[in-house]
């Protein structure tokens, strides 16, 4: 049994307009997703912004009120708020937002930041509240310093560090981390990246990696999704997305990867030319007459592709 599964997944809002006031429209943020994630892995989420990735994120950790479908947490649906509480859903499933300064309360010193999640399940005493806060800071590489600071006291990546030692705080078992490195330099983001990586070997977290750059996703990742209009056009393993791309759109991104060997920096500035005029003469085959992805098809054991039917007709060939 998966850690978490998710089907048939739908997050819409609701356009209202007239005088009186109705729905007259919806929009899909989420339309019908499904994915798994395994106790330990590192589950990525890809797609531009505005595709639903980050809807989906806040959809599973309970930020966002749920359309239809169902995300089962240990086989259990928790979209009833009484099944969240019974098997304490809240404590198990955190977040790190991607904006660490507006996630982090600019009055509050550190230790009552990260206190914070401490405080509101696992009631320790005063000395023991401030001994984990300080295992916590070790962890994530912050000085015992840092207890009495504020947020405006460091840097984007340090405050980024601070809410992962939150995230961590309450031993979860899924992290959600909704592009956590995006708003960093690259030497930054390596350190950020570093830390998720170790606090997973330690504590045999999941997460649920969101992020808009293959290249991250590719450092962290083992099975991946890619989202596009509320849908998911392709998952599969890494190998599968990196190394056997068949959605345009998937393509697309992959493209969009900066090339770091000079070598080779011509020849991918043509290639990606050319994935570019392919997707702007080709991209409508692969969306439905209202403009969405075609619902996915498994070509592979691992690997599952919004294909449309002459497309899929070669690729099965």
């Amino acid at each position: 049994m998966s850690l978490i599964e998710i089907k048939d997944l739908k997050v819409h809002y609701p356009i209202r307009s007239g005088f009186l006031n109705r729905i007259t429209d919806q929009v899909k943020a989420v339309d019908g997703i499904n994915f798994n994630i395994e106790a330990g892995e590192t589950y990525g989420l890809v797609g531009e912004s505005g595709s639903g990735k980050s809807t989906t994120g806040k959809a599973v950790v309970g930020l966002e009120n749920v359309t239809s479908g169902t995300i089962k947490y240990k086989g259990v649906d928790i979209t009833e708020t009484n099944a969240r509480h019974n098997v304490k859903y809240n404590q198990n499933v955190q977040m790190i937002f991607q904006d660490s300064l507006s996630s982090l309360n600019s009055r509050k010193r550190v230790l009552d930041i990260i206190a914070e999640p401490l405080r509101n399940f696992q009631h320790l005493s005063i000395e023991d509240e401030k001994i984990r806060v300080l295992q916590l800071l070790e962890t994530v590489g912050l000085n015992p310093d840092s207890l009495y600071k504020y947020p405006h006291q460091f840097s984007g990546g340090q405050r980024q560090r601070i809410g992962i030692a939150r995230a961590v705080a309450t031993n979860p078992e899924l992290i959600i981390a909704d592009e956590p490195v995006s708003a960093l330099d690259l030497s930054v983001q390596a350190q950020v990246l570093n830390f998720m990586k170790k606090i997973q070997r330690d504590f045999g977290i999941s997460y649920l990696f969101i992020s808009h750059d293959l290249g991250v996703v590719r450092h962290m990742c083992q099975n991946i999704a890619i989202m596009n209009k509320g849908r998911l056009v392709e998952v599969g393993t890494r190998e599968d997305i990196y190394e056997n791309p068949l959605h345009i759109y998937t393509k697309r991104l992959l493209a969009a990867i900066p090339e770091v060997d000079v070598v080779k920096r011509q020849e991918r500035q043509q290639q990606r030319k050319e994935i570019e005029r392919v997707y702007q003469e080709e991209s409508s085959q692969y969306y439905d007459d209202e403009g969405l992805p075609y619902p996915l098809v498994q070509v592979t054991p691992t690997h599952f592709v919004a294909l449309p039917k002459a497309q899929l007709i070669d690729q099965l060939k």
